[in-house]
């Protein structure tokens, strides 16, 4: 008989340890599988009431999962160290069998009554939890009835196996919770570091004027407005406008976007409101223009300040009905679309001179953004010059390429009159004719000719890009006698050692005449105005 007693209890064992491993092993949610293994144990034992107890924070035991309890009795199951029977389990780490509570003085009541409501025996049997010789908590469970004479060994052995098991679990749950934390935290001061350089996909900028550029893109993305993004040929208007789409309830629409200088009038007509069959020469099939391709979405329409005038009524009238016709076609369409425009003109002038509508003007500059030059936001170089060799390590497969602090400094030091776009080029280039893996000053082409490249608005707007020798003012030792100046005129004393100071120095010596001045540093006249207009030396005139 005590050998089939003994057969069930090691097949009863063998099934639970079987079912309880599966309940561990399926869920990444602690309390939901801490409850499933005690229902499982509840079932399998018979009994009415399972608890298991953790170690907290605090120093605390706290009641984590019960069966059979009420929320008044799961609320009051805490236990200090020593304390009751739970307590003194923990910190014995031995199980505890008591077969009646009622004479049990350890015993606090405070999640079981001392006996059943039929004035029954109530026993009790609990282990601790551990996991790699660190207790973790108390395992135990109430029995209603139990015979003083019936052995409990199978019970012991079965809830210390279970009790290990919910050990690993629980340890293994903590790590990674503490590494998720971790993880989150770093994640958080990686944030809080790169807060105001990583604003936008795509858009590299520290500097006080990019950051508000950040600030006016995030906060009227969200709207419906017109926008005209602003700034110099190179700046990252196309960019801006991207990004302004995807920060905004159309992102899963259409982007489109339409260069309107690169198209004549009657092109740009076609490829903005689309053509019927034999509209015109060559118009073979029906054609839907930029503004149905981007219903829904966004319309970003570049260099909108070279249009001509009379494509500028009908873009007004675009505008403001939302509506248009195809060309050769007579079927007004509707469409819902997000203009947003970009130039580099100054339309203020443009509209002054009647160059451009005002109306359409004001149509458009309903938000407007101005994108500062990169001169303007000089410590942006750098980051944008790691962006940029990271991506050309990328694309050309190259092993690490990196500038070095002379390099930086060049980088730092030049005019850009083509900005961001021209940053770019010159560091594609630089790294593409290099030998080696470092970038150094003597790479760059300006710095092998010994110059300075410089930009000067010509009379007309026109911008011409120079290469200034400035160095030359600076080691330039004035004559005694200069050509083409009278002895009694000679430069007197000698030029100060700094170059805007030798400039200034020069100007005042020579009557603030450039072309004397220009002569006495034997220097060209041009090259005169440009290092004037350099140092920002503000010519007298008398």
């Amino acid at each position: 008989m005590a050998t089939i007693l003994d057969d069930r209890s090691v097949n009863l064992e063998l099934v639970t340890i079987y079912e309880i491993s599966k309940i561990l092993g399926s869920s990444l949610d602690l309390s939901k599988t801490l409850r499933e293994v005690l229902n499982v144990l509840s079932a399998h034992l018979e009994t009415r009431r399972v608890l298991l107890s953790l170690m907290q924070d605090s120093g605390e035991l706290q009641l984590v999962s019960a069966i059979g309890l009420s929320y008044e009795e799961f609320q009051s199951g805490r236990y200090r160290v020593g304390e009751g029977i739970t307590g003194t389990i923990f910190q014995t780490e031995t199980p505890i069998v008591v077969r009646d509570l009622a004479q049990e003085p350890l015993f606090l009541a405070r999640t079981s009554p001392r006996e059943s409501q039929d004035g029954g025996v109530v026993s009790f049997v609990g282990v601790p939890i551990k996991a790699a010789r660190e207790i973790l908590g108390v395992l135990c469970v109430f029995r209603e009835g139990m015979s003083p004479s019936r052995s409990v060994d199978h019970e012991v052995r079965l809830l210390t196996m279970v009790a290990n098991l919910i050990g690993q679990t629980v340890r293994l749950y903590r790590n990674v919770a503490a590494e998720r934390q971790q993880l989150q935290e770093e994640k958080r001061q990686l944030s809080r570091q790169l807060q105001g350089k990583y604003k936008l996909d795509n858009v590299i900028g520290i500097s006080k004027a990019m950051q508000e550029v950040f600030a006016q893109v995030h906060q009227s993305a969200p709207s419906r407005s017109t926008m005209l993004l602003r700034g110099e040929s190179g700046t990252g208007k196309e960019v801006i406008a991207r990004a302004i789409h995807y920060l905004s309830p159309r992102k899963d629409g259409p982007f489109i976007k339409v260069n309107c200088a690169a198209l004549s009038e009657t092109l740009l007509e076609s490829e903005l409101f689309g053509h019927e069959k034999g509209a015109f020469t060559g118009a073979q099939g029906e054609r839907k223009g930029r503004f149905e391709l981007a219903h829904g979405g966004t319309l970003f329409l570049d260099e909108i300040g070279e249009i001509s005038p009379a494509f500028q009524a009908k873009l007004l009238r675009v505008l403001q009905e939302r509506e248009f016709e195809r060309v050769g076609g007579s079927r007004s369409i509707k469409v819902d679309v997000r203009l947003v425009t970009a130039t580099n003109r100054d339309l203020e002038k443009a509209v002054a001179k009647g160059e451009f509508r005002a109306d359409l003007y004001y149509r458009i500059n309903v938000v407007s953004i101005f994108i500062p030059p990169l001169r303007e936001r000089r410590e942006d170089i750098p980051y944008l010059v790691e962006h940029f060799l990271e991506k050309f390590r990328i694309e050309n497969q190259r092993a690490m390429v990196a500038m070095s602090p002379q390099a930086m400094k060049v980088m730092m030091n030049c005019y850009w009159p083509g900005n961001v776009r021209e940053l770019e080029n010159c560091v594609e280039r630089t790294a593409t004719m290099m030998r080696g893996d470092l970038i150094s000053e003597v790479h760059f082409s300006c710095q092998q000719n010994k110059c300075l490249t410089k930009v000067l608005h010509e009379p007309g707007g026109q911008q011409a890009v120079v290469v200034v020798p400035l160095e030359r003012i600076a080691t330039h030792t004035v004559p005694s006698s200069p050509s083409g100046m009278d002895k009694d005129k000679s430069l007197a004393a000698a030029p100060p050692t700094s170059e805007r100071e030798r400039l200034i120095w020069a100007m005042e010596q020579c009557g603030w005449v450039q072309a004397k001045a220009a002569r006495a540093l034997n220097i060209s006249p041009r090259q005169m105005g440009y290092a004037l207009q350099k140092f920002n030396i503000e010519v007298k005139k008398f």
